[in-house]
């Protein structure tokens, strides 16, 4: 098949995919899709649960290119019914056309469409499009799915980058620190300890605590206080006040670290009340992110403040590189390029060669 049928096609299984509506936790009609299509390519499918992965080449070397089915819930204001696809002058409107279907498309077209070129790999070629990633929730298709599949050596992970290459995302720690005081009569607030004062001195503490190491590509972490909670009658002093710290993290630091600078640094208790988004990072010298130059090189690697399914590779040589910008995804106006889902398709054939070039 020639290269620009093939990158129409991904355009047409694009719209195919955002006209089944797959939230966070219903993905199970578009897994099925994605299965049929990928089967009556000849090319073999592991089904877990929702998750589907399918793959061509034998060998130890592995390389994933990996992006999720589900999208967040429709906005108010779509242009046009979010799970009816519709193109306006070479621009695809649809709830997932940006997040995350436009990469998913591209990866299993550039694949199959290797494999119908009889090329093989100098390894294994898997995609992998899994379930829940959207929720954030303790559940994960890439972290349940990862078991079932060979040791990998490298991944891409599709997200919205404009077809950038993504070296490092940041993490993200989420602490709450818990100011302990005395309860008392408010007529006799002498008898008490207030925890409120002690919170704003630990949120002081906090403003004062410094994390100047900086990674290349994104900067120094954050600390922000995002919640706060204290007292439960006006007639009371408050025993208990408790404040979140959203802290956006990096590989400069490690979340223990983190975590163990601020209970030096504040006078209170500090809980961790989520760990598990570690802050990513790829050496630019490592072959993936040299085949994705190779893709791409007209594009320099960047850092990303958001997250992705990337921390559930984190112990992988990874990049994160997908058609769209990423300011469209879960608005209202999702929309994606069609000329740059197509380019997408020839950007992962010319990054999968590469990457098994060895030369990369």
């Amino acid at each position: 098949m020639a290269l620009s049928s093939t990158n129409t096609a991904a355009v047409d299984f694009l719209k195919a995919l955002v006209r089944i509506p797959s939230l966070t936790g219903e993905e199970a009609a578009i897994a099925g899709f994605v299965e049929q299509h990928v089967r009556r390519a000849g090319v073999d499918v592991l089904r877990h649960e929702d998750n589907v992965a399918f793959g061509i080449g034998e060998g130890d070397d592995t390389l994933l290119l990996n992006s999720h089915l589900d999208v967040v819930p429709p906005s108010d204001d779509h242009p046009y019914d979010p799970f009816e696809p519709v193109e306006v002058d070479g621009v695809l409107y649809g709830r997932g056309a940006v997040d995350a279907k436009a990469s998913g498309a591209a990866m299993t077209t550039a694949l199959l469409s290797l494999a119908a070129d009889g090329w093989a790999p100098n390894g294994r070629l898997l995609v992998g499009l899994t379930t829940h990633e959207e929720s954030g929730g303790t559940k994960n298709g890439l972290q349940d799915l990862r078991p079932n599949l060979p040791s990998l050596s490298a991944a891409v992970v599709g997200e919205p980058t404009t077809l950038r290459p993504c070296v490092a995302q940041k993490g993200l720690l989420i602490l709450k620190i818990h100011a302990q005081g005395t309860a008392a009569h408010a007529g006799r607030s002498h008898l008490g300890d207030n925890a409120i004062p002690a919170a704003m001195t630990a949120i002081r503490q906090l403003e004062d605590l410094s994390l100047d190491r900086a990674d290349p590509h994104l900067g120094a972490p954050t600390a922000t206080v995002t919640t706060i909670e204290g007292g439960e009658a006006h007639n009371v002093v408050p025993e208990h006040c408790v404040f979140t710290v959203d802290l956006r993290t990096t590989p400069a630091y490690t979340h223990d670290e983190i975590a163990g600078l601020v209970s030096e640094a504040v006078d209170a208790d500090v809980e961790v009340y989520s760990d598990r988004l570690v802050p990513c990072a790829t050496p630019e010298d490592a072959r993936i992110v040299r085949a994705a130059r190779a893709a791409r090189p007209d594009a320099e690697p960047f850092g990303s403040p958001t997250s992705s399914d990337w921390v559930f590779l984190h112990d992988v040589p990874t990049v994160k590189m997908g058609p769209g910008p990423s300011n469209r995804s879960h608005t209202a106006e999702e929309r994606i390029d069609v000329d740059e889902v197509k380019r997408a398709v020839t950007v992962y054939r010319d990054l999968i060669r590469a990457y098994f070039s060895r030369a990369a």
